[in-house]
Order: C-alpha cells, then structure tokens, then sequence
C-alpha cells in the first residue's frame, strides 16, 4: 500500500507542475517555448485528475491533503474560465452582442439567417462566414472578404481590416467602430489561424506505431500555429491599446482557456463569461470532449449582464455566444 501511495503521489506531483505549466503562459510566448501552451489544451484533465487526488488524500486523511488544497488555490480562476456560476443580474442591458463561427454560412444553410435575424442584437461578429447568403433590413454589414463579417443596427464610423502582411498567416481581425446610444465602441472580430484538423487525425486505435505517428503530425501542426498566433495576438493588442473608445473584443480565437492568447487578448479586459457566465463555456462541439475557444471580452467601463451559449442551435460546429452589456458600470 506504501508504494501504490508514492506512486500516487509522485503522479500528483507531476500534474502539478503541469498545471503550473498552464499558468506561466501569462509570461512565456510560444516562440520561446509552446510546451506550456500545449499544456493548456489538457486543462480540463489535468484539474479533474488533481481534483480526483486530493480527494484520495481527504479520505485517507494525510496531511498533504492540505497542501494540495492549499496550492490548488491557484487554479480557481482557471477552472471558472471553463465552469462559472454567477449570481443573476437585474440590470438594463444597453447591447447585445453576438459572436458566432458560422463555418461559411455551411454552404447556404436556410436556418442561419432566420436565426441571426431573431436575436435583434446591436452588433453581430461573424467568422468564417461567406457574408453573401443574407442582406438584413435595418444593418450595415462589413464584408471584406477575409470569412469576417460586422452586422450592425447602428452606425458604423469606420473600419478596417487588421492586416498581418504575411501570406503564410490569415487576417486575423476585423476592426468596426460603431456608434451606439450617442458613444461609439470599438467592435474587433477575431478569428486566429485554425489548426485544420480532421477527426481521423485524432481518432487513436490499436496501432501503437500509427498513434505515435498521429501524435507527432498533431504536436507539428499545433506549434507552428501556436506562433503565428502570437503575432497576430500582437497585431490585435495594437488595435485593442490604442483605441480611444471602449472595446469589445469577440471571435474564434482558436484557443482555450489559460492559453498564452487568452492571457494577453484578455489583458486589461473582462471576460464576459467570468462575469455572467452560469455553468459551461464549451463553444466548439464538433469533439466529444469540452473546449471552449470563442470568447467575449469587453472594456471594464462595460459590464456583462448576461453570457449564454446557445446550444439550442446547430448550425455550425460551434454554439453561438450571446452577451448582453450594461454601459452604466459603476
């Protein structure tokens, strides 16, 4: 029993690490080491094994069940990134807004126009989307032709494309400024690089040699895209700091939870879903396993009211997120 227990800890132990691994993604880039980006990835495992173990320490009454209680600490904001209950809000929302991957409009689908057209929100972001299957009454639409789209109820100052100059590396964001209720916000639609897998990529079998040669074509694709999302990260925090209005910042960011982009897309704003959100943030469904990679952040002159994922549609691989602000945060 002596040894079945070292071994268990020695396990603990090792998760740890990994998951304080997750953390320094705050500081450290992908171009400098995309391990702890990787990392981020199994999150969701990682806590729910270290979870799992502490729980063993509990019941087997050791004393380092404290310690790792105590150091587990450190993974409460993470883990509410994925899994959060906030308290109801009774306040007056002023925008609503919704950010959804329509994967190319999935060919023409019939029932995503009806859909957007239902939601009467102020400002739609649209990624991966044709732009060319829906004219609505009463928006402006910003098109260029990049798979992003900005449909607005309100007036549209002006915009652009945030442009990387690399052919190797897609537009990455579509900047609108939009003015609403006499202020106008700055609207970024993002949509990083995809990874361009396929399920068959992923899906393991018995073949020991086969798994490890799909191991390593997923880690080749991962890193290399890892990279070229911290220039793009880069070009939209340019966008995102020197802006003179309040930003909303919505998209596909193609990354989870406690990845290097979140930490530095989310630096210096709120996400919506910590603030509103109530039990899953998971997006992406086209996996069964949880991910949630489009998110809703905000400047924190903005407050979110409400977060929802709508999963009462599908369309696309993705579940549209809708969010509603109040502009009167005090």
């Amino acid at each position: 029993m002596k040894v079945f227990r070292l071994i268990l800890f020695i396990l603990h132990l090792g998760i740890l690490f990994l998951l304080l691994g997750t953390l320094l993604n705050a500081y450290v880039p992908p171009k400098v080491f995309p391990w702890f980006n990787l990392l981020s990835l199994g999150f969701p495992l990682l806590i729910i094994s270290y979870v799992i173990l502490t729980a063993f320490w509990i019941i087997s009454w050791k004393k380092r069940a404290f310690v790792f209680m105590f150091v587990g600490l450190a993974f409460i904001n993470p883990v509410k990134r994925w899994v959060n209950y906030s308290p109801s809000r009774n306040e007056k929302a002023d925008i609503k807004v919704i950010t959804f991957n329509t994967k190319a409009g999935i060919g023409g689908n019939k029932d995503l126009a009806p859909f957007l057209r239902s939601q009467n929100a102020d400002v739609l972001l649209l990624q991966e989307d044709a732009g060319t299957i829906y004219e609505f009454e009463g928006y402006q639409k910003i098109n260029p032709g990049a798979g992003l789209t900005i449909l607005s109820k309100h007036k549209i100052i002006n915009h652009k494309i945030i442009d990387p100059q690399d052919e190797d590396m897609r537009i990455p964001g579509l900047q609108a400024d939009i003015e609403i209720n006499g202020k106008i916000y700055r609207f970024i639609d993002v949509y990083l690089n995809p990874f361009q897998f396929e399920k068959k990529m992923l899906r393991l079998n018995g073949n020991t040699d086969a798994n490890e040669e799909k191991a390593k074509n997923v880690v080749k694709r991962l890193i290399p895209t890892f990279k070229k999302h911290q220039e793009q990260v880069s070009l939209i925090r340019q966008i995102v700091e020197s802006s003179p209005y309040p930003v909303i910042l919505t998209g596909d960011f193609n990354s989870v939870p406690n990845s290097y982009e979140y930490y530095h897309l989310s630096e210096d704003l709120e996400d919506a879903f910590l603030t509103a959100g109530k039990g899953s943030a998971t997006s992406f469904h086209d996996y069964k396993f949880p991910i949630r990679i489009d998110y809703v952040f905000s400047s924190k002159s903005l407050k979110a009211i409400s977060y929802k994922v709508d999963r009462s549609i599908s369309i696309s691989d993705h579940y549209p997120v809708i969010v509603k602000f109040s502009t009167e945060n005090k």
